[in-house]
């Protein structure tokens, strides 16, 4: 089995077993809870007991900007599998596909083993959300050597599942108009003038560049870029 099959099995076992009881807000940051239970590679030469893996963590969507396949490649975090599938989802959707709305950040927590297998255990993990009221949780079985491909699959589809909602206020205001000659959404480049703005205030140019360069803008707004380096 080659990497991009390996890919796409991971993605098809990959299951939502407690969603977030929360939706994303259009404009706002949001802070999910992961539990990524798979079982454990080695389970299939052991004949004891068996066990399942908990990877813990948390994925945090900053003040929403629009944010693509194309994108995300260019965003720290993930392994080369999570990569190849995220081109998968560029060849899909469109390199500049709006669908995915927010820029997440993964941060990676404890991961413990624990009794039992991956499905009993992801109920266990539900029950004691539910029992405290943890919204912002969610519960996901996966293929244990490619778990972050789960995370990145739900991601992708529970920002996805509030497209409607999000991107019709975001039409609203135009933030999903392309602008002639970028072959980006306009609200790609009211963050970048934004952004021009805090650099005048003190932000570090470098992270103008470095969004500039995610967005292969870079080139296009070389010559202000500079000119704001001597301010």
């Amino acid at each position: 089995m080659d990497t991009e099959e390996r890919i796409a099995r991971a993605a098809y076992l990959t299951r939502v077993v407690r969603p977030p009881r929360q939706h994303l807000a259009t404009f706002g940051s949001s802070k999910l809870d992961y539990y990524v239970i798979t079982d454990p590679i080695y389970q299939e030469l052991s004949r004891g007991q068996e066990e399942s893996v908990i990877r813990q963590g948390s994925i945090t969507s900053n003040k929403p900007v629009l944010v693509t396949p194309t994108y995300m490649l260019n965003l720290d975090g993930f392994s080369e599998d999570a990569y190849q599938y995220l081109e998968t989802l560029a060849r899909t959707y469109g390199p500049n596909s709006p669908g995915i709305l927010y820029q997440y950040k993964n941060d990676p927590g404890k991961m413990e083993i624990v009794s039992g297998n991956a499905f009993d255990v992801a109920d266990r993990v539900t029950d004691d959300l539910d029992a405290k009221k943890r919204d912002n949780a969610v519960v996901i079985t996966g293929v244990d050597e490619l778990w972050d491909i789960s995370l990145l699959k739900f991601i992708y589809e529970y920002t996805s599942s509030s497209a409607h909602t999000n991107a019709g206020e975001m039409r609203s205001m135009g933030l999903l108009d392309p602008v002639p000659g970028l072959d980006v959404p306009n609200g790609v480049v009211q963050r970048i003038e934004e952004m021009f703005k805090q650099v005048e205030g003190g932000l570090d140019p470098k992270v103008l560049h470095k969004e500039l360069e995610r967005w292969g803008l870079f080139q296009t707004y070389e010559a202000r870029f500079f000119r704001s380096l001597q301010k």
